[in-house]
């Protein structure tokens, strides 16, 4: 089952850094979340992906290109114009680059990827957010189902702290950034049967959020996994250092791989 990132988007709300590189590409502790994400996927055992890429999309394919010198010991003998490897440092990836368009909306990305997850399920997540999701469960969850899509269901941290106030003024309890209102939503980590391309238009301005998965749910096609764990995207600058600081401090709940 190959695994499907979207990985093309401007990224604008994390603008000090999306001016320099995609949003996939800013980096936590190192390394980019694209990165991070994929090794999520790899620990159970998913190794094929398709990135599809847009806004400066050089950038992507220049990581992937360079990636076995980047992350290896080597010797450059200039005189003899020569490099020797002397510790590999690789993962067992497949790392197929679809350029989508810079301007291309999600559900135009995703079916430009047609060609190469055939007539087969995939998985499929956005390149900007992570999770302990079992991925394993997920994928049980969605044959338990037999739909065409599932997406992972979650419920994110609430931005202000939260009071029960009673009627004389005191206040009863206080939950410091509480979860969600009870609402769940969509927290990528999808998996998707071929029959999905039926609802996405090939056009540049078809947005998979849109009719897609409207569609999708009008039709008692669409399915929930909820994910009770950890999630958290990776939407501004503030995100990107509590993300950042989690990873540096080994309490990262993402990085099972760790574990």
């Amino acid at each position: 089952m190959k695994v499907v990132i979207l990985a093309g988007g401007l990224g604008t709300r994390l603008s000090e850094e999306t001016e320099l590189r995609p949003k996939p590409m800013v980096e936590i502790g190192g390394r980019p979340i694209l990165w991070h994400i994929m090794k999520i996927y790899s620990y159970f055992g998913f190794n094929d992906f398709i990135i599809l890429t847009g806004y400066k999309s050089h950038i992507i394919k220049e990581y992937f290109i360079n990636y076995y010198t980047r992350y290896s010991d080597i010797t450059i003998d200039m005189k003899r114009n020569s490099v020797e490897i002397h510790k590999q440092r690789v993962e067992p990836w497949k790392v197929t680059m679809l350029y989508t368009g810079q301007d291309t909306m999600t559900g135009g990305r995703i079916a430009k990827a047609k060609a190469y997850t055939k007539n087969h399920p995939f998985l499929l997540t956005y390149g900007d957010g992570v999770a302990d999701i079992d991925i394993k469960k997920l994928i049980e969850n969605h044959k338990k189902s037999k739909k065409t899509v599932t997406m992972t269901a979650v419920q994110p941290s609430g931005k202000y702290g939260a009071l029960n106030i009673e009627s004389d003024g005191s206040i009863s309890s206080f939950s410091e950034k509480p979860k969600g209102d009870n609402s769940w939503v969509n927290g990528g980590f999808f998996v998707c049967e071929p029959e999905v391309y039926d609802y996405i238009k090939n056009t540049s301005s078809t947005v998979f959020e849109k009719e897609p998965l409207e569609n999708l749910a009008r039709d008692n096609k669409l399915n929930s996994y909820k994910h009770e764990g950890f999630w958290r995207p990776m939407d501004t600058l503030k995100d990107k250092m509590q993300l950042t600081d989690m990873w540096m401090t080994g309490s990262a709940p993402w990085a099972i791989w760790r574990n």
